[in-house]
């Protein structure tokens, strides 16, 4: 296959295996180019050690290695956290919060190391493709982009061993790899394979982050995490960066079997598609977030954010991170955060978070009107009024 386009020097989004290892070789050959790899560490407990000098050895004329992990939990993951960001009710966006992340820093990446293209390992039929290119569009509109995916011959993985045998190019994975895993540190996600069958239950020996519910202590676990306009900044009173934070809570979730998520979404591309997640801390956060909201929130103003929730999951999952609409909304989310801060309190136990408990110095919750006891002069809501207001509630109701 010939290049559609002359290229000098490419940036490509490598991980070191066997796809990436097999694009890299392809860009060199087919094109003709140089190769400069980049590897983003967004959480995904991979070893790195070594990876630049198997870049080197397929082929990459330097391999680029960022730590983009406080980056990650604090401009991205706790974005989508104030947000309440779930895409359909039930995907709480781990890979596609990382992606705009990884293409911003491949982007500028590519820019210090004199590319003029860039490349990345996505499929035609999957998200990812659109997350990437956006960005790139949004943000290095100059540089070209390569889809390897969508335009050479390669249609599988066996494909892919059959380009390393011809070549000799070193990989470590085997075709006995039943599902396709991406790992971050907000999430895990499995996908493909045999978990193509929406049917079949995925197989407990799949899941790297979260213990069994039936495995799980038989003791629940209580912890408090601590907000600041909307932001988790502590666990049981100790203050953590947000890359701590959630790693921690990452090992207290999932010791519990909490965040594991089994759905089938609608890609942006138009196809169904059945994905399997593991997202323990996220799923805690989301949990305890709306706790403290739900007394330091005024009423209309949440209404109006969970109206927007939705669209700004929405917008997150299809690849706009960077787009005006995307900006407008943020802003939105942003502003509804002004008074939440406070502390929940919730338990840990066997695959469930419940909260147990909420408190906060700029609380909206008034004790004196809500209770049902007499509370005498504090109290200053005369039921009496209700008589009225419900009259005028029922003003436009049809006879009947």
């Amino acid at each position: 296959m010939s290049a559609g386009r002359q290229v000098k020097r490419v940036c490509l989004a490598y991980s070191g295996g066997l796809d990436t290892s097999v694009i890299l070789h392809w860009l060199i050959h087919t094109y003709g180019c140089e190769v400069v790899a980049y590897t983003a560490d967004i959480g995904q407990e991979e070893e790195l050690a070594g990876l630049p000098e198997k870049a080197k050895e397929t082929g990459a004329v330097d391999c680029v290695i960022r730590d983009v992990r406080e980056e990650f939990a604090r401009d991205f993951v706790f974005p989508a956290i104030r947000g309440g960001a779930i895409y359909e009710g039930t995907y709480l966006l781990g890979t596609a919060l990382a992606r705009p992340l990884i293409a911003k820093h491949q982007a500028e990446v590519a820019r210090e190391t004199g590319c003029d293209a860039v490349a990345h390992g996505a499929t035609g039929k999957g998200n990812d493709q659109v997350r990437f290119e956006l960005t790139f569009r949004a943000l290095s509109p100059e540089l070209h982009i390569i889809a390897p995916w969508r335009e050479w011959d390669i249609r599988s993985r066996s494909d892919c061993f059959a380009y390393c045998e011809k070549y000799g190019i070193p990989v470590t994975a085997t075709l006995e790899k039943p599902y396709s895993i991406d790992r971050n540190m907000m999430h895990v996600s499995y996908e493909g394979g045999v978990l193509e069958d929406p049917w079949r239950a995925p197989d407990e020996s799949m899941f790297l982050t979260t213990k069994s519910p039936e495995k799980a202590p038989d003791v629940p676990s209580e912890i408090t995490i601590g907000f600041e306009r909307g932001t988790p900044v502590s666990i049981d009173g100790e203050a953590l960066s947000p890359a701590q934070l959630l790693h921690r809570l990452n090992a207290l979730a999932g010791e519990h079997g909490v965040g594991r998520v089994d759905m089938v979404e609608n890609r942006f591309v138009g196809l169904k598609s059945r994905g399997v997640y593991e997202t323990p801390g996220g799923t805690v956060l989301h949990c305890a977030h709306r706790a403290v909201e739900s007394i330091t929130l005024d009423r209309e103003v949440m209404h109006e954010r969970d109206r927007l929730s939705p669209r700004y999951a929405e917008l997150i999952y299809n690849g706009f991170w960077y787009s005006p609409e995307m900006d407008v909304v943020r802003a939105l989310m942003e502003a509804s955060q002004a008074n939440v801060t406070g502390e929940a309190r919730v338990s840990l136990y066997k695959g469930s978070v419940r909260v147990t408990g909420r408190r906060s110095p700029v609380s909206l919750y008034n004790v004196a009107q809500s209770s049902f006891e007499d509370a005498g002069p504090e109290d200053t809501y005369d039921q009496a009024d209700a008589s009225g207001f419900i009259r005028l509630q029922g003003v436009r109701l049809p006879r009947r």
